[in-house]
């Protein structure tokens, strides 16, 4: 046994210059953490294809507007329900119990934009902002809310499918708003867009209710 350990001290390093074997253990384990510190420091996103970062874009905007006939139900303080869907609203008009009412709802939206233009929407419950004694009045505040307007837009291209000799035409537009939509054509609009790059179209503005700077433009149709 003395032997085998005096060859081991001859064939070494010196005695007593040999460096412990947990302080190399400790060595190595920072080199390992300092390499993937490294490697994972120039991404900065968990969505990551090759050399490309995919991102997208998220808003609420406003939708849509309605207007529903009701009916006044109990008054509570300065406050009142109104029915079928007994729902809570200022009393702000003095109406009564039994009253006939018209009452503006509203819808807004989650739109998510990806980096292709996309759009996923997610819609809301409607929920009731406002009341009205006739329904004249009621309408007169819609025509300034959802305003239909004609305009020129830009158009990105036409293509055209074709499956079991069954061929599809289709436009790519892009709205003020800056999202992209694909509506389907005839082929003779597709004739007539293929070498354009505007487009006359209707929209829809939809203007919000609390701040009327903010809207959102739908597509409603072709202009010509």
């Amino acid at each position: 046994m003395q032997l085998k350990q005096e060859k081991r001290q001859q064939s070494g390093a010196p005695k007593g210059k040999r460096k412990p074997p947990v302080v190399l253990a400790v060595l190595i384990l920072s080199l390992m953490v300092l390499a993937l510190s490294a490697c994972s420091g120039g991404s900065s996103t968990v969505f990551h294809t090759g050399s490309e970062e995919v991102s997208s874009t998220s808003s609420r905007v406003p939708w849509d507007y309605r207007i529903i006939e009701g009916t006044v139900g109990d008054l509570i303080g300065g406050d009142m329900t109104v029915l079928p869907d007994n729902e809570l609203l200022p009393n702000d008009n003095n109406y009564a119990t039994g009253d006939k009412i018209w009452t503006l709802q509203f819808m807004d939206a989650e739109l998510t934009t990806d980096a292709n233009q996309r759009n996923d929407i997610r819609l809301s419950s409607w929920q009731t902002i406002k009341s009205f004694k006739d329904k004249k009045t009621a309408e007169s505040d819609l025509a300034n809310l959802k305003v239909t307007v004609k305009t020129d837009v830009k158009l990105v291209g036409v293509y055209k499918t074709t499956y079991k000799k069954d061929t599809r035409h289709f436009a790519v537009v892009e709205l003020p708003t800056g999202n992209r939509i694909k509506q389907p054509i005839d082929e003779k609009r597709y004739a007539a867009m293929e070498k354009k790059d505007t487009v006359d179209v209707v929209l829809e503005e939809v203007h919000d209710f609390a701040d009327y700077d903010l809207a959102y433009a739908k597509f409603r149709g072709w202009a010509d």
